[in-house]
This record gives structure tokens, C-alpha cells and sequence, in this order.
């Protein structure tokens, strides 16, 4: 049997749902696990227009490493994770997850950790653009 599926990237382009889907799929697979990031028209009850994702230089690296305690963890299970960086307006995808496993259980266990793994891991910012004119960092 081949060794499962790893790939992540930190991109300046859109992202794909059917391209990282697609990383994970094989005959062997029964179950995906998906999350997908969006960018949203508020937070905290105000009104946002769009967003900057900035990543540190040591961002690629945390991301594998996130790719690798995921791997790790679920034996077998075929991850893909993409991040996005740069300007995004709301509707654009800021990041898409994708765990494929022969049964369900596996992939969504590994795609919630890998997501969730990220998020704290990951040097990678948030700057959002209210439409109040004010811009505010968020989770530093």
C-alpha cells in the first residue's frame, strides 16, 4: 500500500476546494473530513470589508510540522491543507483542510486536529479592514 497523501502550502493565488479535495482522494478512501475557511462580513459586531493574511518567514515549516503531528497521529489517514496570504475580500477562502480515510471517524478526527493545530501553531496574522475605516489585528 503507498504512503498516505501529505501536502501543504502557504499561497498568494486562490485556493482550490476541488483541487485539495482531490489530494486526498484514492480507492482506498471511505470518508473525507473538509473544512473550509471563509471570509466573513463581520466579527464582533461590526462590519468587515476584507482582510490582509500576513505569515512569518517560519510559517511553511509550522505548517508542515502541523502536517506531520497530524500524520503522525492518524495512521493512514491522506492530509492536504492550503492557507492563503494576502489581500482577501469576504467570500474568498482563507484556508481548506482535507483528511481522507478508508472510514469517516479518521478523517474527520484528523481534519478537526489539523485545523485546530494550525490555528495555534501557524505564524500566520489576521488584519481585518472595518468598514468603519479602522483596521484591527486579530489573535496576536
Amino acid at each position: 500500500m503507498p504512503s498516505p497523501t501529505r501536502h501543504a502550502a502557504i499561497l498568494e493565488t486562490p485556493l482550490s476546494v476541488d483541487e485539495t479535495l482531490a489530494r486526498v482522494m484514492g480507492p482506498s478512501i471511505g470518508g473525507v473530513g473538509l473544512f473550509v475557511g471563509v471570509v466573513r462580513d463581520h466579527d464582533h459586531g461590526e462590519s468587515v470589508s476584507e482582510l490582509d493574511y500576513t505569515q512569518h518567514p517560519s510559517a511553511e515549516a509550522e505548517l508542515a510540522s502541523c502536517l506531520d503531528r497530524a500524520g503522525a497521529r492518524f495512521d493512514g489517514v491522506h492530509l492536504a491543507v492550503e492557507h492563503r496570504v494576502g489581500r482577501l475580500r469576504v467570500g474568498d477562502l482563507a484556508v481548506v483542510v482535507a483528511a481522507g480515510a478508508a472510514h469517516r471517524a479518521p478523517a474527520l478526527e484528523a481534519c478537526r486536529f489539523l485545523i485546530d493545530d494550525l490555528k495555534t501553531q501557524v505564524p500566520i496574522w489576521k488584519r481585518q479592514h472595518l468598514d468603519t475605516g479602522v483596521t484591527e489585528w486579530v489573535g496576536l
